[in-house]
Formats: structure tokens, C-alpha cells, sequence
């Protein structure tokens, strides 16, 4: 399946010493067609807006226990899965508990779906951005998990993926991790009920174990929700089960998923 338009007029900006048209674009600016797929996904993010009763919950997690997970690796000389990996793990642990956000709304009717189908936003030139599903992710180990995710990146950057891949997902995460961005909020891919933004960490100060104050890296979470199929102390639920998580998180966790 194409994802774009052949025939779709580009907008370019003039060669050099192109003159009049030169002098026209910097007096206009560059106009750039919302047609194609920019146009496409334009007007689905508008209908997100439009049909769902969106709500985000901002919450934060501390990495300490991620990062000595990544260290406990090192020290068997295992190659250390991504902080991103590690969470997406973690995430789809939590969807088995919370089956609530793992689901679409279409018709009036909830579908709680049995299996993780984790979309993943996958950013394209010209800022454009898809998110296709890594089906089955509660099967995939961590140890695989890198890989597949790779895989499903490449396939939509070279334009090869179908409308099974980028219509299937039933649970959305998109991340900003490597910037400056602690929280945000993320539009639903409807028809999903629930999106899950990563942000960039930052350092807070936190209580010691005796008494005084620590350093902590503390990563962003933005939760978006229809309010129409999950209410707020549900939401919150998820979130802090998911933080948990991820601050009480093993070195030794997923030994059994990285070593064949």
C-alpha cells in the first residue's frame, strides 16, 4: 500500500537566483499543500478531537531501578536493553491488568481486546508521523523486543507497511524522550480509548532511606484518555501501577527474557 500520492504537488522552495519567484516566497512565505498524507493524517488527528472526550493525567517515574536493571546486564555482559524497551515491557505488563485501556470505542461498544497490539508513533520526513501496530507485543520478550521494534521502524520509514499495521493497533505509545519535554499531551488514535506519552527525564530532589535528600532522574508519563470509556480513578490506576513498575523493577527482572 502506497502512503503517499504520486501525483500530489510538493511544495519546493526557489533555486537560487531564481529572482521573482525568489522574491515572492520571501514576501508570501512557503506555502506547503495539506494534501497527501500530511492531509490525511491532518484530518484524522481533527476527527480524534472531535469525536472522543479526551482527558490527559501527567504523572512521573523514578529510573533509578531501570538503570540498575541496564548495569546488572552489563555485569553479565548482556547487552543492556533501551530505557525505552524496558518501559514498553513494563507497559504492556500493565495493560494485562488494566484490559480497560486496552481497547477501542466504535459504534457505541467497548471492545476490551485480549492482546496487546502496541502502536508505536514513528516520526517520517517532513514531520510527518505514523503509528503502526507491533502486534502481540505481550508475547514478545525483552530480549526481542528491540529488534521487532527496529524492524516495524524501518518497515513504516520505507513506506511498506499495510492498513493491518497501521489500523490494528489498540494502544498507542509515542515518545519524547530525547527531548527537553517532561509532559504533554498526546492525541488519541482513535478509535483507541488511550495513549501513552513518554517524555524526557529530568532530576528532582526526593526523601533518602535516612532521612535526608537524594537526587532522582524522573522520567515524564502523559496518559490521554476517552473519558467516554474510562473514567479519571481508573486512569490514575494505570499510571501509578505503571510506576511502580518501573521504580520497583528488579535487576534481575527479566533475566529469563534476555539469555536464550
Amino acid at each position: 500500500m502506497k502512503l503517499y500520492d504520486d501525483d500530489a504537488p510538493v511544495a519546493r522552495s526557489a533555486p537560487l537566483g531564481a529572482g521573482p519567484a525568489k522574491s515572492e516566497e520571501r514576501v508570501r512565505g512557503r506555502e506547503i499543500p495539506l494534501r497527501a498524507m500530511r492531509g490525511m493524517i491532518a484530518s484524522k488527528m481533527l476527527q480524534s478531537l472531535q469525536s472522543s472526550a479526551q482527558l490527559t493525567h501527567h504523572a512521573g517515574a523514578e529510573l533509578g531501578a531501570v538503570q540498575a536493571l541496564r548495569e546488572h546486564c552489563r555485569a553479565r555482559n548482556l547487552t543492556p536493553p533501551s530505557v525505552q524497551d524496558i518501559l514498553l515491557r513494563l507497559l504492556v505488563q500493565t495493560l494485562a491488568e488494566f484490559p480497560a485501556l486496552n481497547a477501542t470505542l466504535e459504534d457505541n461498544r467497548i471492545t476490551e481486546h485480549p492482546a496487546v497490539h502496541l502502536g508505536l508513533a514513528v516520526p517520517l520526513p517532513d514531520d510527518l508521523l505514523l503509528a503502526p501496530a507491533l502486534f502481540d507485543a505481550q508475547a514478545i520478550r525483552l530480549g526481542a523486543l528491540p529488534q521487532a521494534r527496529r524492524h516495524l521502524v524501518a518497515q513504516a520509514q520505507a513506506g511498506k507497511l499495510g492498513v493491518r499495521e497501521l489500523a490494528g493497533a489498540t494502544f498507542t505509545v509515542t515518545n519524547l524522550g530525547r527531548s527537553r519535554v517532561h509532559h504533554f499531551t498526546p492525541i488519541l488514535n482513535v478509535p483507541q480509548v488511550a495513549i501513552l506519552g513518554i517524555g524526557g527525564t529530568t532530576w528532582r530532589a526526593a526523601p533518602a532511606a535516612d532521612g535526608g535528600v537524594r537526587l532522582a532522574e524522573v522520567i515524564g508519563l502523559s496518559l490521554t484518555f476517552d473519558h467516554r470509556a474510562v473514567n479519571g480513578a481508573p486512569a490514575a490506576a494505570f499510571l501509578d501501577r505503571l510506576g511502580e513498575r518501573i521504580e520497583t523493577l528488579a535487576p534481575d527482572a527479566f533475566d529469563h527474557e534476555l539469555i536464550d
